[in-house]
């Protein structure tokens, strides 16, 4: 990519409409309390006049610490009407450390969806524990998949989990 900040047409003697990306390097040194939502601003510049002026409040953007989500469902197979126990882990990364962290104390739909389908209704919701761990039970009715989904925070974008087929018998 060049150097240039962004590309500018201009709209009339004295406006111009402008676009230009922000590069910011994932492998680059973040700290966690640089996600969330930014906010996109301009400065145009005068040479002939010396002038500048600085619009902030353009654009926002969200600037969000990868996550991950994990499902397992136990017993597998299980017998039709008993409980089948779903287990999960709710994780992000952490930029101060380098390495995934717990995400503690979200709110995780559970979602099955039956063999025949290709919908997955939520079940329940469920609070991730202080370790990021997710854990309900539910009663086994027909085969199918579970999956946990997260619909996500300003830091963190949302994730589902790969459905954990599950046998009933």
């Amino acid at each position: 990519m060049d150097d240039l900040p962004a590309t500018c047409t201009a709209a009339s003697a004295i406006t111009a409409s402008c676009k230009g990306l922000i590069d910011i390097d994932p492998a680059g040194e973040r700290s966690n309390s640089e996600a969330g939502t930014w906010s996109g601003g301009g400065l145009a510049l005068a040479h002939s006049k010396g002038d500048s002026t600085l619009q902030g409040g353009l654009a926002t953007t969200k600037l969000q610490r990868f996550s991950r989500l994990t499902v397992n469902a136990s017993p597998e197979p299980v017998k039709k009407g008993k409980s089948d126990t779903v287990t999960g882990l709710l994780s992000c990364a952490n930029w101060d450390t380098g390495k995934y962290a717990d995400h503690t104390a979200q709110t995780v739909q559970l979602q099955f969806r039956k063999k025949s389908s290709d919908t997955y209704p939520t079940l329940t919701t469920v609070k991730s524990d202080s370790k990021g761990n997710l854990k309900t039970t539910t009663t086994a009715t027909v085969d199918g998949y579970f999956r946990y989904n997260f619909a996500g925070t300003s830091t963190t974008p949302a994730v589902k989990a790969t459905g954990d087929h599950v046998d009933v018998k």
